[in-house]
């Protein structure tokens, strides 16, 4: 909304949420209180925020001012009832929707943009349809609904959305698609943007991010048998990338995916599967959930083997809690996993984020900090000085792909390290050659 705002000064844009503080930082004076931090969006909403791009509490009004309203709620997994595991969770979506119904005026266009399952368009038809219409029989409402699922990348979002692959937007009403379209086609070419019918829009963003976490998956796999072979995981993805039919992208080994859409938009497919009795199939995608749930272990447990089988009351640095670089994201992280794994098996962990907050690690593991000193079972301490928490550690773990962890002066840290000490580069971010002359045992994925 903030990049639709920044390239059409002539449409007035308002974000509204029932979330009070969340509004309240989104006005804050002090834009680095954001509540999401994502390179580039500081400046976009600096540059038209009170000009045209507003962050309001007052639903009803925003909604009776609508032209156009954009649903853009999450969709969590069911945790419980029919489908709990796998379906997602639409509450959120038709609350919004019967929001929607209650307050808006005349004609209103209503548009999908959180990742939902096939046919949610119908449950939204169905709730504005509803709508109470005979409150004022001059202003009679109705509505169009149409999908438009974004495909932006945390992290490099806003460049996705200033120059995007593509735009999708599906629909029967040709008008209503036109106007969207209009809007986009402000700064994207028409031959950017794609119109489909509503349900194969629906659809095309669960199977964009299938087949996305279906790469990182294979190529996990694969540095594995690198790491058993003698192959190296570097050297094998440039032969394969050369390949014009596999590409180059999306083929960095890492600790497994996470974020907010993977695990759950594959988990709603399979359901989607299941429902629709293609067994072999939802089996054939709910592979790739196993697959990256046991690399994370994989990770876990070579840092535990190569200490002999214990990490009891080891000094162990974490550098990455956040699931990817850029962007302050923690929601399904590997770094989850692999640290309370570490914990459980009695690791003192100081971990580390350029982005993260103490609080949002707390949250994850569900478990207090505390002082790592002469304690028997494990624990976790937020650490803001790298080199400062290296002293006297018996091993570092890159988990995030930050920039700054290739800055560090390994040299000095190395120097700081109980010995024999460890660096598990699970990015592949630096450079082996100058870690071979110091005084540490260094792995990296996929060698």
């Amino acid at each position: 909304m903030a990049v639709i705002a920044d390239r059409c000064p002539e449409i007035k844009v308002t974000l509204v949420d029932k979330d009070a503080t969340k509004i309240d930082l989104w006005n804050s004076s002090d834009l680095s209180k954001l509540p999401i931090y994502e390179p580039g969006l500081k400046e976009v909403v600096e540059r038209n925020r009170g000009i045209n791009l507003y962050f309001s509490k007052d639903l009803k009004k925003s909604i009776e001012d609508a032209d156009m309203i954009f649903i853009s709620v999450n969709t969590p997994t069911k945790i419980s009832g029919l489908g709990a595991g796998y379906a997602s969770d639409l509450k959120w979506v038709e609350s919004s929707a019967r929001l929607v119904a209650k307050y808006a005026k005349g004609h209103t266009i209503v548009v999908e943009k959180s990742t939902v399952p096939v046919r949610t368009a119908e449950l939204i038809q169905e709730i504005l349809s509803n709508a109470d219409n005979k409150k004022n029989i001059f202003e009679e409402k109705n509505f169009s609904v149409i999908s438009s699922p974004e495909f932006l990348a945390e992290g490099t979002a806003i460049k996705d959305l200033e120059n995007p692959d593509r735009v999708l937007i599906g629909g029967d009403d040709q008008l209503a698609v036109k106007l969207l379209k209009e809007i986009y086609l402000r700064w994207i070419p028409t031959d950017k943007i794609l119109l489909t019918n509503i349900w194969s829009s629906e659809l095309s963003k669960l199977i964009a991010n299938a087949f996305l976490a279906q790469r990182v998956s294979s190529i996990n796999s694969i540095s594995s048998l690198c790491e058993s072979t003698g192959a190296d995981i570097k050297e094998v993805v440039l032969a394969i990338g050369y390949d014009k039919r596999i590409g180059r992208k999306f083929l960095s080994p890492g600790p497994g995916f996470g974020g907010s859409c993977f695990k759950k938009d594959i988990l709603n497919l399979v359901y989607l599967c299941r429902f629709y009795k293609l067994e072999d199939v939802a089996d054939y995608w709910e592979q790739v959930l196993i697959l990256n749930e046991k690399h994370k272990e994989r990770i876990s447990s070579l840092i535990i083997d190569k200490f002999f089988g214990t990490v009891s009351n080891k000094k162990i640095i974490i550098l990455g809690f956040a699931f990817k670089s850029n962007t302050n994201d923690t929601r399904e992280s590997p770094a989850i996993k692999i640290t309370k794994n570490l914990i459980e098996n009695g690791a003192q962990l100081l971990i580390n984020d350029p982005k993260v907050s103490r609080k949002q690690i707390l949250e994850e593991l569900e478990m207090e900090e505390f002082e790592i000193d002469n304690l028997s079972s494990g624990s976790w301490q937020f650490a803001s000085d790298i080199e400062m928490a290296s002293k006297e550690a018996d091993a570092i773990v890159i988990l995030t792909e930050w920039d700054e962890y290739k800055k560090i002066n390994w040299e000095s840290v190395s120097e700081n390290m109980r010995k024999p000490s460890w660096i598990f580069d699970t990015r592949n971010i630096l450079k082996e050659e100058r870690l071979k002359k110091l005084n540490i045992n260094y792995w990296q994925v996929g060698s």
